[in-house]
């Protein structure tokens, strides 16, 4: 089978194996699965260029890494005996990102089973894959859509819900939620695009901001709440973005931190306490490592098997011998969406 690995020494140079042996033998409890579409993530960009390896549970040697997590594919085989509950021949899966974390909250150890890093990822025509790491795929979406879910889908529900008790996420749209780029409750949406915040718009978001030309983009989450904040802020530019969303968190608020897509270093001159600012508001910030296989299935009951049928955003698809085209496309940040790649 044909596979894509990366020696974690750059984009451009991650290769395409043409003769990569096919898996054989599954143990108990482990089904085989083709993989259709895969999606990518800035975290395969960083994986692929390096910037994992401080990672206490990847090894040193990690040349010849499989990358990704994200993807639909559909289950070729069963193993014998009686540990794979409720999936057949044929069922089509998207897989979770920590294999281990099947439900509760994540611990040090679930770290070690990330698909893409630690483990060897997806980006391959066929894997093996636990059944407990599984989930299936509702039957409305597309293979594209469905690729699309397990790390976007999953950690947006987790911002909003993680301290929402199992079964019981949070309803309507009482409250606001801000999201930091356009990627449940009244959404405020900002981005440096204007053309992007028009689409946004159109999906339904109640209010744009382009920081860019508005800087001060949390002065004006202010005014549109009228002085109370979002509830949720969705926040993934890391030392760019922290200290105005902390201005714009509603008191008791909730910061979901998401990426760091500012940079991992702190600013020149731009030191804040959070203990102060957290103080101030009242405010709650939680780092978002996804969520478990249980977190997982109770999203797609709420938002993926309704009457309302949602369709991920899908900006382009490639096709699998252009995966290096998509890595340069995604590292480049115009899509507006998810990328994916076709592998069959």
């Amino acid at each position: 089978m044909k596979q894509w690995v990366t020696n974690q020494d750059g984009l451009e140079k991650i290769q395409l194996v043409q003769d990569a042996p096919m898996p054989e033998g599954l143990k108990e409890g482990e089904v085989l699965v083709k993989i259709n579409r895969v999606s990518l993530n800035y975290r395969d960009t960083e994986v692929c260029m390096g910037l994992y390896k401080h990672h206490k549970h990847v090894p040193a040697d990690q040349s010849g890494l499989v990358p990704c997590s994200d993807i639909c594919g559909t289950i070729t085989k069963v193993s014998a005996g009686d540990k794979v509950e409720g999936f057949k021949e044929g069922d089509r899966v998207m897989a979770t990102f920590n294999q281990t974390h099947v439900r509760g909250q994540i611990v040090a150890e679930d770290m070690a089973s990330g698909l893409g890093l630690p483990l060897p990822g997806c980006l391959t025509e066929y894997r093996v894959f636990p059944a407990t790491g599984l989930v299936k795929v509702p039957d409305y979406l597309s293979d594209e859509e469905a690729a699309c879910l397990p790390i976007a889908a999953v950690t947006a529900w987790m911002s909003i819900n993680s301290f929402q008790p199992l079964g019981q996420p949070m309803q309507g749209k009482e409250k606001v939620v801000l999201l930091q780029g356009t990627g449940g409750g009244e959404p405020i949406i900002t981005s440096s695009s204007d053309a992007k915040l028009e689409r946004a718009r159109k999906m339904g978001a109640d209010h744009t901001i382009n920081y860019k030309t508005t800087p001060d983009w949390h002065e004006e989450v202010l005014k549109i709440t009228h002085g109370k904040g979002a509830d949720v802020v969705f926040e993934t530019g890391g030392a760019q973005t922290l200290a105005k969303s902390f201005e714009c968190v509603a008191f008791g608020g909730l910061i979901s931190c998401i990426g760091y897509l500012s940079g991992k270093g702190g600013l020149p001159g731009n030191r804040i306490n959070t203990n102060v600012l957290a103080l101030k508001r009242n405010v709650t910030l939680k780092g978002m490592l996804n969520g478990s296989r249980e977190r997982f299935e109770e999203m797609l009951k709420c938002v993926y098997k309704g009457e309302k049928q949602i369709h991920p955003v899908v900006d382009k698809v490639f096709g699998f011998e252009e995966a290096r085209e998509a890595f340069a496309y995604l590292f480049k940040g115009g899509h507006f969406g998810k990328v994916v790649i076709q592998v069959s």
